[in-house]
């Protein structure tokens, strides 16, 4: 019995019939269904993506590796059926798609800015429009009236704290019709009791965020006003308005790196995604291979115990037969009689053992398990021989520790929690200091209509014409104005900031401790590791020799059994031990291979040694 060891190359033994079958493999296995990618959100902004359902469907290697109601599996095999079907690798597929979004979604920026409603921009006037703007103008309410509105077309959103701007370009656009009656209780300035008027508002805006900490707003309204006040000297009237508004964080929120923290952290969330990834297929590997070279360890101990059983029974034939004829006594038979029952029961109970770990291997091979139609009724049968390896070739331990520190994932989780635990802190940090927010807007207005004579006197020919020439007093500057301004806000006490900031900084001297703790465990585990294997080495070594000497016994002593020199009862003694040795020899030999597979997860070998890379294990398909 030799046994392969995973440090090596796999050595399977394979027939005609399964060269022939591996090469139609690699021409007809297939990867599993499609698993959703990140949608470009420039090519579709406004369609939401189509992601697939989930795939239950096994991959054709299974079907191709069963043949006469037996799966023949290598150890590399079980490793592919178990990259392209296992559940939990499906599961940790999608992570990766989900941090692809995660980086677009901190691409752009923070919560939206709050903006009037449509609702809001219903039946306004520009002031100095018409009754109502004349009136707002000179700070005179009317009663009633739903014209005006406490909305100023001009406002600024402050956004206090170190809130990423929105960095999506936003374009907003606002359209409204109204047809108003307005009772007028003062009739001074409108010279009617019910003031009716037609008007079209009309409003677009484009903003602009940056990572620096600050926004941009590009704002024209045009305001259309037709009503029956025979004061009125145009009528119909157009006011448009251009502005051109910005704000900026001058020190809370002020700073490209502040303002790119959630960006920065969701790269290196994505790279942890990765290593998150290749955890998970270290570990199924791990698994599957203990599965694997427990199974086939169980298998072997069902033949030994076949055999066992099978011998006991001809002991326990030719004893009866003694017993008739009178050399043997009774006793002897009774204790033949049992060695075969014992035996029996040794292969039942192997037996379980075997049908147990098939159950257990099946359900890291399919998706379905032993439930899966193909895989449920058949036997599974490993064809790598168990050995071990004459040289161990491990290697010095410092160069075993630098290796390990390089490569095991865990470890390089720890530096990206710490990296991203840094970058978060910025926030904090800087939110420790004050608010303080520059604004200022540049606007241009104009206002034009068709005269109309009154009492009053009639319409300046500067404001006579249509919306072209209320768009040319826009563009000519000819009634600009202009706003700065500094809005600060100082927290007394700042505790809150000052909290947040000290259980984030204090989280992250927690998170470097366990981190040291993690690397400095390296050193253990590899000794650890080191210790088992030896130890293994030895008890298999020392369970060969004594099998082959309980072998020589048990020759000797039915030797002398044969010649009427011995009694049943030594030779079922013999047995036994023989039994015994050749379990112990088994056992010895899975513990070998357990613990290389174990050293190997604690280097950080696993993939490099079972020939996987990542890029197979995310595509769910190995040749």
């Amino acid at each position: 019995m030799k046994f392969p060891s995973t440090g090596a190359r796999l050595q399977p033994r394979p027939n005609t019939k399964q060269i022939l079958a591996l090469l139609l493999s690699a021409f007809t296995l297939q990867a599993q269904g499609p698993i959703p990618s990140k949608v470009n959100p420039v090519i579709r902004p406004y369609l939401a993506p189509k992601i697939p359902e989930i795939h239950l469907n096994n991959s054709n290697r299974l079907q191709i590796l069963v043949r006469a109601g037996a799966i023949y599996l290598t150890a590399q095999d079980a490793i592919a059926l178990a990259l392209e079907n296992n559940i939990d690798l499906e599961v940790a597929r999608y992570n990766a798609i989900i941090s692809d979004w995660r980086i677009i979604r901190a691409q752009a920026g923070g919560a939206l800015p709050g903006v009037p409603s449509g609702a809001s921009q219903a039946g306004q006037v520009a002031s100095g429009q018409g009754v109502q703007g004349s009136q707002s103008s000179a700070g005179v309410q009317s009663g009633g009236g739903s014209g005006g509105s406490g909305n100023s077309s001009n406002a600024t959103v402050t956004q206090i704290g170190p809130v990423t701007q929105t960095l999506d370009p936003i374009i907003q656009q606002t359209s409204s019709f109204s047809h108003t009656s307005s009772p007028q209780a003062n009739s001074t300035l409108s010279l009617t009791s019910n003031l009716i008027g037609d008007s079209r508002a009309y409003s677009t805006q484009i903003q602009q965020g940056f990572l620096s900490g600050g926004q941009v707003t590009l704002k024209g309204t045009e305001n259309y006003l037709k009503e029956n006040s025979p004061t009125d000297v145009l009528n119909p009237s157009y006011a448009p308005n251009l502005s051109l508004s910005f704000q900026h964080a001058l020190l809370r929120g002020f700073g490209v790196a502040v303002n790119a923290r959630q960006i920065t952290a969701a790269r290196i969330n994505r790279k942890t995604t990765d290593l998150n990834f290749q955890a998970t297929v270290i570990s199924i590997v791990t698994q599957v291979l203990d599965s694997y070279y427990r199974l086939a360890a169980a298998q072997e101990d069902v033949k030994a115990k076949r055999n066992a059983s099978e011998v006991a029974a001809i002991l326990f034939k030719n004893v009866t037969r003694q017993v008739e004829l009178g050399s043997l006594a009774d006793p002897e038979l009774i204790t033949s009689e049992n060695l075969t029952v014992t035996a029996k029961q040794d292969l039942v109970n192997s037996q379980a053992t075997v049908d147990q770990l098939e159950v257990s291997l099946k359900n890291l091979l399919s998706r379905n398990g032993s439930a899966d139609p193909i895989l449920g009724p058949v036997r599974i049968v490993p064809i790598d021989r168990l050995e071990i390896p004459k040289d161990d070739a491990i290697g010095e331990l410092s160069d075993l520790i630098k290796e390990a520190r390089a490569k095991r994932v865990e470890l390089a989780i720890d530096r990206n929690t710490i990296e991203s635990s840094k970058v978060s802190l910025l926030g904090t940090q800087n939110g420790v200091l004050p608010s303080i927010q520059a604004f200022g807007t540049a606007s241009q207005a104009g206002l034009a209509g068709t005269p109309k004579r009154t009492g009053f006197g009639g319409a300046d020919p500067y404001f006579i014409g249509g919306l072209a020439t209320g768009v040319g007093q826009v563009l000519r500057r000819n009634f600009p104005t202009e706003r700065l301004g500094v809005f600060a806000s100082v927290p007394i006490g700042n505790h809150q900031a000052l909290a947040d900031q000290t259980i984030d900084e204090l989280t992250l001297r927690q998170i470097e401790l366990a981190a040291q703790k993690r690397s400095a465990q390296v050193e253990v585990d590899i000794q650890n590791g080191l210790i088992a294997l030896r130890q293994a080495r030895v008890q298999y070594d020392a369970a060969v020799k004594n099998r082959q000497l309980q072998q020589q016994l048990v020759a000797a002593e039915q030797k002398k059994f044969d010649l009427g020199a011995s009694i049943p009862t030594n030779v079922v003694q013999a047995q036994r031990d023989q039994g015994t040795s050749q379990s112990s020899e088994l056992s010895a030999l899975t513990t070998y291979i357990r613990a290389r597979v174990t050293l190997d997860k604690t280097l950080g070998r696993t993939l490099e040694t079972n020939h996987i890379t990542l890029e197979n294990a995310l595509s769910g398909h190995l040749q």
